[in-house]
């Protein structure tokens, strides 16, 4: 399979060209622990067993789970159907062999379990890859994971190495002591590497987005997604080495008036007392443009260094043709003097070169990467969307990704490019990843193509001190793991009130999302943050709000900047409002305005046809695909031509199990032609971009 080939890096956007590397999803068991008895039973040291017996013929917690259930009754979307707590009829679990990176409740793990399991155990043996010469130089031996739902304790030969709790973003465990101490103990470097996951279906301050907790999905709510479902991969790097974005390495590269790039490159594992120097080169089309060296300051773990990549006049000259017929010198959405620059119509990226040497000049370490230049502006008071200087558009789609057989998990890394091929086949330059933190290997993609993404958060549904610290953590790791991608437009943490139900009245639950969106702003000032999708926005950048009524109602409300501006579902506001210890928000004059959720239109089965489930539904029913597609003409239309809005979001790419309101079913087939979808939203592109000033 695709997650099992040695030719593609899991992180194709970071590769360390000196660091050997072996996918390590092969190889694993699972074992479901319902009564959680593996800890007491040492299951950790001396290795989880082949089965474990149930004492209980009802899951723990099954009262909680309902009872929690129930309370989402005070949310639209989703409405009550009798839920009934996961039950199990099993008197044993035994131990079986799972496909990772796939969820034990999909098919393709090789496992498809339904029920609710809120502890498992995973467990392979590692053998340590280095050779005499690695092992002599003290190299380490790293474990990667790229997402593992949602708490994981990790044991090696039966010592502790790491936990990690966060099920959308990545995280690393240092094996090197344990392999030093099976080589020690046995004479072999081999260990028994073993997982302890909890992903509680119940606990609703977790944060899990789309995941529902029931037997079987209904509404907005789909399959849920425990353990591994991100890719694992063994890696062999030096003891010093430059770290990732997540470890603090930041590429900023929105100064196009001077082309620079301004890097802060971090350096993990230094030794005190030894000195070592960073270099970046950039280059484009292979054309070497600069690069510059600065020395570790010996009280930092990182350097700043301010690279100028504008070409020459004689680089320019000496560049291959490629660079002229990717980037037309004539074009100024490519070019700003002699600074090549990154767009969806131009996704151009200089090539970089990050290089770590020690004090004798020797290089350490050596990472491939890249960056756009582009520059993003949303606050000149015109209600305006601007790239580069320029006016834009933004033609989203709401992209929340999942796959029949794989759940969350894409077949292959190649789907993550093909849903993007899709999307800008019927014109759309971007989507809205909604309610997940996508695998990285999507923004490669979105960077290589030209695609713009607004990164989001997996929501929670209950507002309380463990959310808080739960979600705060995890979106700020979410932030810093993509912030240098430049097809990353804009950060979202929030949707629709999800996990704070009370803003109306609740100053505390106010205050976080403030904290939320004055953090990202202190990590990235260089991008907008929509603060809470949809409505009472308490801190933002940009006025977002969701509406699914159908075209004529829609056209009515996108008339007037009233109209957008006032209640929405559920009698919400758009904004909070002032409290005796609370002075509210309300829209800044000349923030751009976005409709980003709308559409949702599924196909009527034919009658007689056997085709669709009774669960199966979207927001609005097209009889055909002809009368989709004119509703579809008709919405979009709708949020454009009242002037107000400088962007939408469309309900959806694709159908998701019973929601069925994609422009592709769930396996990917077209329910209407892409040419004509296309011919759509680029008619709607022009709507706006004709009612522009001229001055704009």
């Amino acid at each position: 399979m695709a997650y099992n080939s040695k030719d593609s890096y899991p992180r194709p956007d970071f590769v360390h060209g000196n660091h050997r590397w072996t996918p390590l999803n092969q190889g694993w068991s699972i074992l479901f622990d319902d009564e959680d008895v593996g800890l007491k039973e040492t299951w950790h040291i001396n290795g989880v067993p082949d089965k474990v017996s149930i004492t209980s013929t009802s899951n723990p917690g099954n009262a909680e789970a309902e009872a929690d259930a129930r309370k989402l009754a005070a949310f639209p979307e989703l409405k009550e159907k009798g839920f009934q707590a996961p039950k199990t009829q099993a008197r044993e679990h035994v131990k079986k062999p799972i496909n990772v990176p796939f969820v034990f409740q999909t098919p393709a793990s090789g496992v498809f379990d339904s029920g609710a399991h809120e502890v498992l155990w995973y467990e392979r043996k590692v053998v340590d890859p280095r050779g005499k010469a690695e092992i002599d130089a003290g190299d380490r031996v790293i474990i990667r994971f790229g997402a593992v739902d949602y708490d994981v304790t990790i044991w090696a030969g039966g010592y502790p190495v790491g936990q990690h709790q966060g099920g959308h973003v990545p995280f690393d465990v240092d094996l090197t002591d344990a392999l030093s101490n099976a080589w020690k103990t046995t004479g072999k470097g081999e260990l028994d590497l073993v997982l302890r996951i909890r992903d509680s279906p119940h606990d609703l301050s977790q944060p899990r987005g789309k995941q529902y907790w029931a037997p079987q999905p209904e509404s907005i709510f789909y399959t849920p997604s425990s353990g591994i479902w991100q890719p694992v991969w063994l890696e062999v790097v030096p003891a010093a080495r430059i770290g990732d974005s997540s470890t603090g390495t930041v590429l900023k590269s929105n100064n196009i008036s001077e082309g620079l790039l301004e890097a802060r490159v971090a350096v993990l594992g230094r030794r005190a007392g030894h000195g070592y120097s960073v270099e970046i080169e950039g280059s484009l089309h292979g054309v070497s443009i600069a690069k510059k060296r600065e020395n570790l300051p010996g009280d930092k773990d990182y350097v700043f260094i301010n690279l100028g990549l504008s070409l020459s006049d004689q680089q320019k000259a000496s560049a291959p043709p490629s660079l002229a017929q990717t980037a037309p010198y004539y074009d100024t959405d490519c070019w700003r003097g002699n600074l090549a620059l990154w767009s969806p119509d131009y996704p151009i990226l200089y090539d970089l070169s990050i290089r770590l040497y020690d004090s004798e000049g020797a290089l350490v370490d050596e990472v491939k990467t890249y960056t756009g230049f582009r520059h993003i502006d949303w606050n000149r008071g015109d209600r305006t969307f601007r790239l580069n200087g320029k006016p834009l558009f933004q033609a989203l789609v709401l992209d929340q990704g999942y796959w029949p057989d794989t759940g969350m998990t894409p077949p292959s890394p190649a789907s993550l490019r093909a849903d993007i091929e899709m999307s800008k086949n019927m014109g759309f330059n971007g989507c809205r990843k909604h309610q997940k933190v996508e695998d990285p290997a999507f923004l490669y993609w979105a960077d290589k193509l030209g695609y713009l993404v607004w990164d989001e958060m997996a929501n929670a549904y209950e507002f309380n001190e463990d959310y808080a610290e739960r979600f705060g953590q995890e979106w700020l790791e979410a932030v810093k793991r993509d912030i240098n991608h430049p097809s990353v437009v804009t950060w979202t943490p929030v949707n629709g009130i999800w996990a704070y139900p009370n803003l109306k009245d609740n100053v505390e639950q106010r205050n976080h999302i403030r904290s939320l969106y004055y953090m990202t702003k202190a990590l990235d000032p260089t991008r907008p943050v929509n603060d809470n999708c949809g409505w009472e926005h308490v801190v933002t950048d940009l006025s977002t709000f969701h509406d699914y009524s159908d075209a004529p109602e829609l056209s009515k409300t996108c008339a007037t900047l009233d109209g957008i501006l006032g209640k929405k579902l559920g009698g919400r506001d758009f904004f909070v409002g002032p409290l005796p210890l609370d002075g509210g928000t309300k829209h800044k004059d000349g923030a751009p305005v976005l409709c980003t959720e709308f559409g949702g239109v599924n196909i009527a089965p034919a009658k007689g046809s056997r085709q669709g489930g009774e669960r199966d539904w979207g927001y609005t029913t097209a009889s055909d695909p002809r009368d989709l597609l004119k509703r579809f003409e008709a919405l979009l239309m709708a949020v454009v031509k009242g002037g107000h809005c400088c962007g939408f979001v469309y309900t959806q790419l694709s159908d998701i199990e019973q929601e069925v309101n994609g422009l592709y079913s769930f396996d990917r087939r077209e329910k209407i032609p892409a040419t004509e979808v296309r011919k759509i939203v680029d008619a709607a592109k022009r709507v706006y971009y004709d009612g522009l000033p001229k001055e704009a």
